[in-house]
């Protein structure tokens, strides 16, 4: 990888230091660490104006881990409380505990247009428009920002990737972009060349595999510079030598940048040269060329590094991973599967490796270099790459490993952890088992908030100590520098105490005087590969004992023969501990309300006796059983009705933003409160892609056909009274939001301030839920928009339930927190009221 590969690590992962302690980095690109240039150039349009004055101030809000729901200028705009401010004008923090009042200051872009020292500090500015036009917003550095109030997206990694289309108005237009990650905000307004275009930032992209004549999935950025929503498009894909392919494509919404993906061709012949050109081509819906542009593809060799794409189950975005070939042609070959650091790509993780004889390495994205922290969706996506690389590479399903390195250390932890019997032995490297306790900005300000509980359990399923026991199951490896100042060596020695207290298979090494990276070998450590390889994963019916935990059913309900269907407590640690003996099986467990044991993978010759809890239940041979508590009694049951919970579906809130999720908007309340849902949809849709590379389907309420998005799970933005979609889904649930108010049960809450978070089955799927993000009037919808749940650590329950007071005063304005039952039913003992 040579020594230009191991600096952008070392200033990475420093970079990662930084923000994690809460200090943001005051220079440097983070885009060109991991190997990207970032985008300067405009090819989208001419530049009208450059943003060069403006003011600062600085920001009283409160950090955190699991929870960050706080901006004091967007609780002034969700009240109508902001007005244009003036340089030396005091701002009252308003923050509970806050300890000083700050000034609003006047603040000048250098000679390269950019506004510096903003450390923890918005930015304010303007633009006086003489006519209404449709033009991009080109900016990068901030984390969100609000144009003429309504909220988008920012670009806090500064990729450069980010443009957004809205409508100036005619006069005074106002921007503040919030704080980003390293203190500095470019921005300027870019007027489009067309009103839909192909946008060649930020492309997705697959190798081109000699020796293979099958199209490949490929996406790419569309602008939709137009106030109207464009579908049955057609991306046409031809390639120098002249294959073709043609797609028709997803929906793009008014004003919206939507990746849309397309097909690739196989070359018919095959040359010499690394890369070759392909044109593309945006058609409409009568074949009329609205746009061209072209890309580069790479030409690999199947046995070389390569990258290959593929659609994802989660939005039905195109995804890639990057492969390590074997140097063996023989089948069954091991897979390992290595999670890059933040700031990496795949393509740099799996440049680090060198080929070996007998396994095929496979990196997955996590979404993006920074990604989920490879929990949540960056978990799933990890998941996703296993089950299309193994179906390719048919790899030896008794040899699969895992390891990675800084935070994809911590996903070895957490993802061998989550998922015992998964991986024959796993190996971190400098990684951190828990990022709760990495971090340093934990939630002090919110922790004393009873509402904090139940923030906590939304985040449990990824606190690794409260699993370590699973380790049990797999070897370990453990690979630490002995000076690493990213992340200090003390987080391996933990976890070397921790296991020696119970674990005979695992394997420990210092790296003498090694930094956080010190070369290829900081991974590509031969002893380190040397231990996967002589571990295997058993077969069901060899294994003995079990000891499975898990938060969560469903993030993690399966280990070998024995299943978690249902807790009694959602999100607390359920366990089983089982002994299978040749005619018996003895189990204890603890909160667990319903239970499958797959007799049929065990080879009982005889009628086995199952003890549970001292328990006996009479069993059939090679016959699976569900066992549910019922009145403290285990009994058979036929099956687990799909309207309850169940893996599958089962909550928290965020995992509604799973399953080829389709977003649809209100449109049947007042202007503003059609415009503030529909924004609303495509804020998540931006961040999401900012976020997650994602690409979510958004409809109208009056467009929305369930026979059309079966089985997906639907984000409803809205309320009963405006969204057209809410009766059709939503006319059961416990959880009414009106206009001027929300039902909780038998509870009652007034006023137009309140939003609301929850999640609950789709009546017409025996798997897909609903997500709902509702408000009873645009002050609640406002109120919503400093919910960050697109974060791979912040934690939420099934409901949450508030007012837009939360800008301000944080959890203190949570009127419910708590998770459903296990019939999708409020029991107040999983729930905690104001």
């Amino acid at each position: 990888m040579g020594y230009r590969f191991v600096k952008r690590i070392l200033i990475a992962t420093f970079a990662l230091l930084a923000c994690l302690t809460g200090h943001a980095q005051r220079s440097g690109n983070i885009v060109e660490y991991f190997g990207k240039e970032k985008i300067e150039n405009v090819e989208e349009g001419s530049v009208i104006h450059q943003f060069k004055v403006g003011l600062a101030l600085e920001s009283a809000m409160p950090s955190g881990s699991l929870w960050v729901g706080q901006d004091i200028l967007a609780w002034q705009l969700a009240f109508g409380l902001f007005k244009e401010p003036n340089a030396g004008q005091i701002h009252e923090t308003s923050y509970p505990r806050a300890k000083k009042n700050v000034l609003w200051k006047s603040v000048q872009a250098d000679s390269v247009s950019t506004f510096r020292n903003l450390e923890n500090t918005y930015l304010y500015t303007t633009f006086e428009s003489p006519s209404e036009s449709v033009v991009l917003l080109d900016a990068t550095g901030h984390t969100r920002v609000y144009i003429n109030g309504l909220p988008h997206e920012g670009d806090h990694y500064d990729y450069g990737y980010t443009l957004i289309p809205f409508k100036l108005k005619k006069g005074l237009n106002e921007f503040i972009f919030t704080p980003g990650r390293f203190g500095r905000v470019k921005a300027r307004l870019v007027l489009p060349k067309n009103h839909i275009m192909l946008c060649r930032r930020d492309p997705t992209l697959p190798s081109l595999i000699r020796s293979e004549n099958t199209e490949k999935w490929a996406a790419i950025r569309v602008i939709n510079a137009t106030n109207r929503d464009w579908e049955k498009l057609t991306i046409v894909c031809k390639l120098s030598s002249g294959e073709e392919s043609h797609f028709t494509t997803d929906k793009i919404l008014a004003l919206s940048m939507r990746k849309l993906k397309f097909l690739v061709p196989a070359p018919l012949q095959y040359d010499d040269h690394k890369q070759i050109t392909a044109s593309i081509f945006l058609l409409d819906r009568t074949g009329k060329e609205i746009d061209r542009t072209t890309i580069l593809l790479n030409q690999m060799d199947k046995n070389k590094h390569h990258e290959r794409t593929f659609v994802s189950e989660i939005d039905g975005s195109v995804q890639y991973y990057s492969v390590v070939p074997s140097l063996s042609s023989e089948p069954g070959q091991a897979f390992i599967l290595s999670l890059h650091g933040a700031s990496v790509e795949a393509i740099n993780q799996t440049r680090a490796y060198k080929q070996k004889d007998w396994a095929y390495i496979v990196a997955p994205t996590n979404r993006r270099p920074f990604g989920f922290n490879w929990e949540e969706w960056g978990r799933i996506d990890a998941f996703e790459v296993m089950a299309d690389a193994k179906k390719i590479l048919k790899t030896s399903p008794s040899q699969t490993y895992l390891t990675g390195h800084s935070m994809g250390g911590h996903g070895t932890w957490f993802l061998g952890a989550t998922y015992p019997g998964t991986f024959a032995a796993i190996a971190p490297c400098a990684g951190y088992p828990d990022i709760i306790g990495y971090r340093k900005d934990v939630d002090t300000a919110n922790a004393h908030f009873p509402h904090y509980t139940m923030i906590k359990r939304g985040a449990a399923a990824g606190r690794v100590y409260d699993l370590k026991r699973n380790f049990l199951q797999s070897g370990v490896y453990v690979l630490h520098g002995s000076n690493d100042q990213v992340v200090p060596v003390n987080q391996a020695r933990t976890m070397r105490e921790e296991l020696g207290k119970f674990h005979d298979n695992f394997c420990y090494y210092e790296y003498p005087d090694g930094s956080h990276w010190y070369g290829d070998h900081s991974m590509d450590w031969p002893p380190l590969f040397d231990f996967l390889r002589q571990n295997t994963i058993p077969v069901s019916d060899s294994i003995k004992h079990i000891e499975f935990h898990t938060v969560s059913p469903g993030v993690s309900s399966r280990n070998h023969w024995l299943e978690v269907i249902q807790q009694k407590q959602a999100s607390q640690v359920s366990t089983l501990v089982f002994n299978k003996s040749a005619d018996t099986i003895r189990g204890k467990t603890t909160n667990v309300a319903c239970q499958k044991i797959f007799i049929s993978t065990l080879g009982f010759m005889n009628q086995p006796v199952i003890e549970i809890d001292g328990q006996v239940i009479p069993a059939i041979t090679k016959q699976d059983m569900i066992l549910k508590l019922n009145e403290g009694k285990w009994s058979i049951i036929d099956r687990i009705e799909q309207g309850e919970k169940h893996p599958l579906r089962y909550g928290g809130f965020k995992m509604a933003y799973t399953n080829r999720a389709v977003l649809v908007y209100a449109t049947a309340g007042s202007k503003q409160e059609n415009e503030w849902n529909k924004n609303r949809a495509r804020f998540d849709a931006e961040t999401f892609l900012y976020r997650g590379n994602g690409s979510f389907d958004i409809v109208a309420d009056k467009d929305f056909n369930p026979a059309d998005y079966a089985d997906r799970n639907v984000i409803l933005y809205g309320n009963a009274d405006n969204n057209l979609a809410w009766k059709k889904l939503l006319q059961h649930c416990p959880i009414q939001v009106r206009n001027n108010s929300i039902a909780v049960g038998t509870r009652n809450y007034s006023g137009k301030d309140l939003g609301a978070l929850f999640i609950y089955p789709r009546p017409d799927s025996d798997f897909a839920s609903v997500g709902v993000v509702a408000a009873s009037g645009v002050e609640g919808m406002k109120g919503n928009v400093g919910n960050n749940y697109f974060s791979g650590v912040t934690g939420y329950p099934d409901i949450l339930i508030f007012d837009a007071g939360m800008l301000k005063d944080g959890l203190a304005s949570v009127k419910v927190s708590g998770f459903f039952d296990n019939n999708w039913g409020l029991n107040e003992a999983g729930l905690i009221f104001e």
